[in-house]
């Protein structure tokens, strides 16, 4: 196995001089280094969560000071933190529930063993579900049987208990490093087929003869529309350029290349076509705890477009896009100012620089933010690969994600 740490450095530089494109990339790599971390880390006998837990973290707020906007980063780290406590709840009530079983076993007669063993695994899965969830309306509803119930061990079971409590943890040992590498392995293959999840939804939302509009380049946006198209869709795609990078050019290219009729349009022109739409449809760069969408630049303006012509607005977003932060949170960055060579060529203002003072000092500043803020009072729907959800739900859908212990990382540095 490669060096860990030197597998860490290598991903810190990537992140720090933004060498990875797009969040799907981001999230896939970052879920991969931490399981070579989590295959690498040499755990204790007892406390092996805790141990797992920590190796993650200490690698965690390293990768999140490194690219603060990427907010999958942190999705990633926190859900990896998810798995770890879960698994261990698992292999803790399944121990909690044999040691129950074995103990009545010896007590009680076959009648009164499959009463109690029953009871007892109920209390426990109800104890593991409420420690995971978050609290809710519907967790208060729930009967969970009462603990008081649980059938307790004799004295003579004593060494027959400490047996089996020791043979649990040999057992847990060794299986929850596995069971941890095998959620993550299922974690890295859903980021890479989420696209394709999505895009099966596209069928029950696009229909004949209809007109969307979208801004700038999304490989989600993109196989969405495509997958459309092959079930025999016919509509009309508008793609706003999505200046100053152009990436609508490129979505443009590819999206004629597959045979759908595209008309390219300037941002400037967005209101002016929206009378014409009958829905927009876009892709992000993160779904906020509270339905907010942070996107391209660019895009609060279409969102307020399509209010104001009350055209559907859909954002298409992958379950490792939705982060469990909310935008007024202080460790959360919510733009990038990238060169301003992407608006002015080099020297082209070379007139505005005023040297008087001894010291060139520049009377035009360039502003090239990188994202918009769109509130969630803006979307009217969310697609993910678990399927559609308004934005007042997207906090529940969140707290499934990710565990409340884990919600506090390191704040950004000044």
């Amino acid at each position: 196995m490669p060096d860990v740490h030197s597998l860490v450095n290598d991903f810190l530089i990537k992140l720090k001089k933004r060498k990875i494109e797009g969040s799907q990339a981001t999230a896939k790599q970052t879920a991969e280094l931490i399981r070579s971390v989590i295959s690498a880390q040499r755990v204790p006998y007892t406390n092996q969560a805790r141990a797992l837990i920590d190796a993650v973290n200490a690698v965690g707020e390293r990768l999140i000071a490194a690219n603060p906007i990427e907010l999958a980063v942190g999705n990633i780290v926190g859900r990896v933190l998810h798995i770890i406590r879960e698994e261990d709840l698992s292999l803790t009530t399944a121990a909690m529930a044999g040691l129950n079983m074995t103990t009545v076993s010896d007590d009680e007669d076959d009648g009164d063993h499959d009463n109690h063993s029953t009871l007892s695994a109920a209390v426990v899965a109800a104890a593991a579900r409420s420690t995971l969830r978050p609290p809710s309306l519907q967790t208060l509803l729930e009967d969970i049987p009462d603990v008081a119930a649980v059938p307790h061990t004799s004295s003579s079971g004593g060494d027959s208990e400490e047996k089996t409590k020791s043979a649990d943890k040999s057992s847990r040992s060794r299986k929850l490093k596995h069971d941890v590498i095998e959620a993550v392995n299922e974690l890295i293959q859903d980021i890479g087929t989420c696209h394709e999840q999505i895009a099966e939804q596209a069928v029950e939302h696009i229909h004949h003869n209809e007109v969307i509009l979208t801004l700038g380049s999304s490989r989600t946006v993109l196989e969405f529309l495509c997958a459309a198209k092959e079930k025999k869709r016919s509509f009309r795609v508008f793609v706003a350029e999505g200046a100053p990078r152009y990436q609508g050019h490129l979505l443009a290219k590819e999206l004629v290349a597959r045979g759908l009729q595209t008309t390219l349009i300037t941002d400037s022109a967005v209101f002016a076509m929206i009378s014409r739409v009958n829905m927009v449809i876009v892709g992000a760069h993160a779904v906020m705890a509270n339905g907010g969408v942070i996107a391209p630049v660019g895009l609060n303006m279409v969102a307020l477009a399509a209010q104001r012509h009350a055209v559907p607005f859909v954002v298409l977003a992958g379950s490792h896009k939705l982060c469990p932060l909310y935008p007024h949170n202080p460790e959360v960055l919510l733009n990038e100012l990238r060169s301003p060579s992407e608006l002015l060529d080099f020297g082209e203002f070379s007139d505005c620089m005023d040297f008087g003072s001894g010291t060139a000092s520049s009377l035009l500043q360039v502003v090239n933010p990188t994202f918009d803020y769109v509130p969630p009072k803006l979307v009217n729907l969310f697609i993910t690969d678990t399927g559609g959800h308004n934005p007042s739900y997207m906090y529940r859908l969140i707290a499934d994600y990710y565990s409340a212990d884990d919600l506090v990382v390191q704040r950004r540095p000044v």
